[in-house]
């Protein structure tokens, strides 16, 4: 179903141009609500304005001057208010060169900035209230023009036409009026009101852009999953294809996980020669999905196939069984001869792969391979080895294979060792759950603590917490883990209420499959209730992928946000998330991943990325947090932007609940 513009906006289904239309109609939406906020602010500085030009002793400009400001102020407010057809439909929208054939959304967005230009004309005039900025008033007059032009950026973060068409004519008036008087500070004056105009322009395109972006990529997931829904259904009314479609994948064809772990049963025994297993997964495959859509993701995916097959077919005399487990999973199993080399297979393999696609010629993905040799017939086992392997070339680098080692099987027998141990180490007591501070803009001040699992397994050592998440969830101990994992935290809180601080928060991350499978909220408020805790001092992070399938768990999310517990998205920029999403998710806080903040003083793409969602953070009305502070350029950088908390080593590393709590009271940040 399209999604119409809410109030009154039709869907722009109807016209052709499509997800251009949708697209549009999402800005225009923003545009709409954004206008109706910022207009009491133009109208109550207009006043002030003009009153203060009164008090100097122009009555006659100031009024001819406010009641400018005021017409085009009320006729912003009405192409807010009035029907998207209404508005469309007006004779003057007509005459405007290139109006027609423009459907009712694009006409009703160029007369927002038809409007937000006149709207900065009027503000253009400022100088006819202060003599051209040579008044005593000036002072006044330039912070209430530049402070509501960045407002307008702030504002108007959808469609950068609009910010731009307001703010450039008062601050070009700005740079004129300064320059004009000649004298060397007025002119540096003017040229950084110049600089500020472009920078204002520059962020005003930006945020366009992660708008525009957002709104395509939702609009195709949305168009994807609708066409795959009606194939399902229809595939389900031929009874004579259901074998078929259980054991293969109906997309590319292949044998599916159910019709590989079959047929490779029987390929296993009886046999002269050793098994080779591959497992297959690409690289930068979501780039594509997120960027183009689920449709163009499919194609790759049966062109992936193709290639697959074709190159198996020309390196191996003997039969092999491919197969496509799943997402962006495949697996290969063949028997392992003299004249079949591994190696060399795999390196074809990559090769196929990473060689352009004709509908995608400017986007690359790699292949990363796992291999593992076995004379025993259990192909579940393989599986495992192999995606072991597999695992081992990602970490390395895209395009890579990796042979099963003796390294990866002891790393494997760890992940075995820590699930069969888990439960009485949970029982015992043996896990503790540490806490790193979340310190204030000024680098001083403390605003909360992270809480992080932590455990020395006896044989194998730390034991990383995701390693320890996913063990849990295959030991069928999330549940339980969770428990100890409140129970810790809610003790800390204890601890900060007791002590009067009750206005920092303690925040514990949330897997997807906890929140999918385990009462959160009931977890939480009775735990909270018991101790008779503030709700506001907790915070539940979960990971911004995660976000994006979040459909199961929204009435958990609700029922925390009721509560009064705050919630976050944790590795904000790694993954996608839409600016609906953490709206429809009540967000409160998002934490900017660690790979954009550290040595964020070299790198002036990654201080684009913070510096925009600290725009959208103020516009949402949501709080940011920079994890992975690690120098004070980093801090000084996040400082000038204005970042309102950070984290990481160098304010403090995870500290033992007793050391976080002596760290309360007696430590010092360095600014």
């Amino acid at each position: 179903m399209n999604r119409a513009v809410p109030s009154e906006p039709p869907s722009p289904s109807a016209h052709p141009s499509g997800l251009d239309q949708l697209i549009l109609a999402d800005q225009l939406t923003a545009v709409r609500h954004t206008v109706r906020l910022s207009m009491p602010v133009n109208a109550v500085l207009g006043i002030i304005s003009a009153a203060l030009a009164w008090s100097a002793g122009k009555l006659d400009i100031a009024l001819i001057w406010l009641a400018c400001s005021g017409a085009v102020n009320l006729s912003r407010l009405l192409a807010c208010r009035l029907p998207v057809a209404r508005v469309a439909a007006l004779p003057l929208l007509a005459l405007l060169p290139g109006s027609k054939g423009k459907s009712a959304v694009e006409l009703n967005l160029r007369a927002h900035w038809i409007l937000a230009l006149m709207s900065g004309l009027v503000w253009a005039g400022v100088p006819f209230l202060c003599e051209g900025y040579t008044t005593p008033e000036t002072l006044f007059y330039l912070t209430c023009v530049c402070g509501i032009t960045a407002g307008a950026v702030t504002h108007g973060f959808a469609f950068a036409r609009i910010p731009i068409c307001f703010i450039t004519p008062p601050l070009l008036s700005i740079i004129v009026c300064l320059a004009w008087q000649g004298d060397t500070v007025r002119v540096a004056l003017s040229l950084a009101v110049l600089l500020y105009l472009a920078a204002l322009i520059r962020g005003a395109r930006v945020s366009e852009k992660l708008v525009s972006d957002a709104s395509a990529s939702k609009n195709r997931a949305t168009s994807a999953t609708q066409a795959l829904e009606i194939a399902h259904r229809e595939l389900g009314v031929f009874a004579e294809k259901m074998q078929y479609q259980a054991e293969h994948d109906l997309l590319t064809g292949l044998l599916s996980r159910a019709g590989f772990m079959q047929k490779t049963q029987a390929v296993a025994t009886p046999r002269a020669q050793s098994l080779c297993m591959m497992f297959l997964d690409l690289d930068g495959f979501k780039v594509i999905n997120d960027a183009y859509g689920h449709d163009a993701g499919d194609q790759m995916l049966i062109e992936v196939a193709r290639r697959l097959e074709s190159t198996l077919a020309g390196a191996l005399t003997d039969e092999f069984t491919l197969a496509r487990l799943g997402g962006d999973e495949f697996a290969i199993l063949y028997q392992a001869t003299q004249r079949t080399d591994p190696a060399a297979i795999a390196a074809r393999l990559i090769a196929a792969i990473r060689a352009p696609y004709p509908r995608l010629p400017n986007r690359h993905i790699g292949l990363s391979i796992g291999i593992h040799l076995s004379d025993a017939d259990d192909i579940n086992e393989m599986l495992i080895c192999s995606d072991a392997a597999m695992y081992e070339s990602k970490r390395r680098a895209r395009n890579q294979y990796s042979f099963f080692t003796p390294v990866l099987n002891a790393r494997l027998q760890m992940k075995r060792d820590v699930e069969r141990d888990l439960a009485a180490a949970l029982k015992n007591g043996e896990l503790e759950v540490w806490f790193q501070p979340i310190i204030q803009r000024n680098g001083t001040a403390l605003e909360g603590f992270e809480a992080l699992l932590r455990w020395r397994h006896h044989k194998h050592g730390w034991i990383a917490p995701p390693d320890l998440i996913e063990i849990a969830a295959l030991a069928g101990l999330s549940e339980e883990l969770l428990h100890f994992i409140v129970g810790e935290v809610t003790e800390m809180i204890r601890f900060l209420h007791a002590a009067g601080r009750s206005e920092l928060r303690v925040a514990m991350n949330i897997s997807p499959r906890e929140l999918e499978r385990i009462l959160i909220d009931d977890l939480v408020g009775s735990k909270l209730q018991e101790f008779g805790l503030p709700a506001a001092m907790l915070e539940i992070e979960i990971t911004e992928e995660a976000a994006l399938d979040l459909q199961a768990a929204r009435q958990t999310l609700a029922a925390l946000s009721e509560l009064g517990v705050s919630i976050a998205i944790d590795d904000f920029g790694v993954g996608y998330s839409s600016l609906g999403v953490l709206r429809q998710m009540r967000v409160s806080r998002v934490k900017i991943d660690r790979s954009f903040v550290t040595g964020l003083n070299d790198s002036a793409e990654n201080q684009a990325l913070v510096q925009a969602v600290l725009q959208l953070a103020e516009s949402f009305n949501f709080l940011v947090v920079a994890e992975g502070v690690e120098s004070v350029e980093d801090l000084r950088m996040l400082q000038d932007m204005n970042c309102p908390a950070m984290q990481g080593y160098y304010f403090s590393p995870p500290m033992p609940v007793a050391q976080a709590r002596q760290w309360i009271g007696g430590a010092a940040v360095m600014a």
